[in-house]
């Protein structure tokens, strides 16, 4: 296994400039790749003669039926393979045995290079790429190794070059692009000035039709004041109570500049009808209950339409970035490399204790951060 410092990048010039295929491999989250887009496609730009294949895979993998249904849709996918500079999405790997024979199509392409993003068990995911590549050149990241993780070792000689996941040294306020940064420029030399990490998604005509349709559909008035508020996560960790979300609409409405307003609450498919029962119980006026079920272009093409969006620390707040709108996100202390990029348009509350998660954030910090920006 090579080390990266001991040449200007880990993966050789000469394979990126020959063409043909290669494969990333990567555990994606819609977070995760707002910001990754732009160094995917500014790579894509930098070698046009590069087939770009992406190997999404599911960390949630599980032997459990019931559970197939959200991941088989999960929205991501509609988002990478709308984007042109991958030519193969590999998104069956939410089974262990769509997992086995993805690998084996994998393996038929015979990819001479395949890198590996993956920061979660690097270590297996070093073996998953030259398991998929037995013959090519395989680079992944390799974290500092401790004591009780010396079997890890052997996975990671199975790299031909290996680079570190951590911020780049001397940036203690590192956001995650600076992070992804040092990636691609350990990687592969390229060098992606923070100018281009403004995160970004291209809307099909048609979702923006859809969003203005459902609008429509809702009754609400024309030209009102729309608030988004989404306060599901991936893990309970960064939700915040629906009734601190029935609490804040019912704040809002007691001041003039919100009394007109119309919100719009997010939900993830399958917490929609926890949601829309407890909204509902609630009697809440001009608010609806929203979720993408049929796309992921559904969730910014409404997004796009608000005029004010209040998230807790995932997707939806990096998205409220990408199309524009003032965003106020609600985050835990431990994790400051993900509040979103654009400062201008954001306002950051973070619950009080490292050890808080965000359900401790409460409605009078929203109501503060709104009359401040007031």
């Amino acid at each position: 296994m090579n080390d990266s410092s001991s040449t200007p990048f880990a993966v050789p010039a000469e394979l990126l400039a020959s063409g043909g295929k290669m494969l990333f491999i990567a555990h994606l989250a819609l977070g995760d790749y707002t910001y990754l887009q732009n160094f995917f496609k500014a790579f894509a730009q930098a070698h046009p003669g590069l087939q770009i294949h992406l190997w999404v895979d599911e960390v949630r993998r599980t032997s459990k039926r019931e559970e197939w249904k959200f991941l088989k849709s999960y929205a991501l996918y509609d988002w990478v393979e709308a984007c042109p500079f991958f030519e193969k999405v590999y998104r069956r790997t939410y089974s262990p045995e769509l997992f086995q024979e993805s690998i084996a199509e994998a393996q038929r392409e015979a990819y001479p290079l395949v890198v590996s993003l993956a920061t979660l068990r690097p270590h297996f995911y070093a073996g998953l790429a030259r398991e998929i590549s037995p013959n090519g050149f395989v680079a992944g990241m390799k974290p500092r190794t401790k004591l009780t993780q010396l079997h890890h070792l052997p996975a990671y000689r199975k790299l031909d070059a290996a680079i570190s996941p951590d911020a780049p040294p001397g940036m203690p306020e590192a956001h995650i692009t600076d992070v992804y940064g040092g990636w691609f420029r350990q990687l592969f030399g390229l060098e992606l000035p923070p100018a281009g990490r403004q995160p970004f998604v291209d809307i099909p005509a048609p979702w923006i039709a859809a969003a203005h349709e459902q609008l429509r559909q809702w009754e609400f008035p024309e030209g009102a004041t729309l608030v988004f508020i989404n306060p599901y996560a991936k893990t309970v960790k960064r939700c915040w109570p629906l009734e601190k979300v029935a609490a804040l609409i019912r704040e809002m409405r007691a001041q003039p500049s919100w009394r007109d307003a119309c919100f719009i609450v997010n939900a993830v498919p399958e917490r929609l009808e926890e949601a829309r029962n407890a909204i509902e119980h609630q009697r809440l006026e001009r608010t609806r209950i929203f979720s993408a079920q049929e796309n992921f272009f559904q969730l910014p093409a409404l997004l796009k339409q608000c005029d004010l969006i209040i998230s807790v620390e995932t997707a939806v707040m990096h998205l409220a970035n990408a199309v524009g709108v003032p965003v106020i996100a609600l985050m835990r202390q431990k994790n400051p490399e993900w509040a979103p990029i654009d400062r201008e348009n954001s306002i950051v509350i973070t619950a009080a204790k490292r050890s808080d998660w965000v359900k401790e954030i409460p409605v009078a910090a929203v109501m503060n951060a709104l009359a401040a920006a007031r």
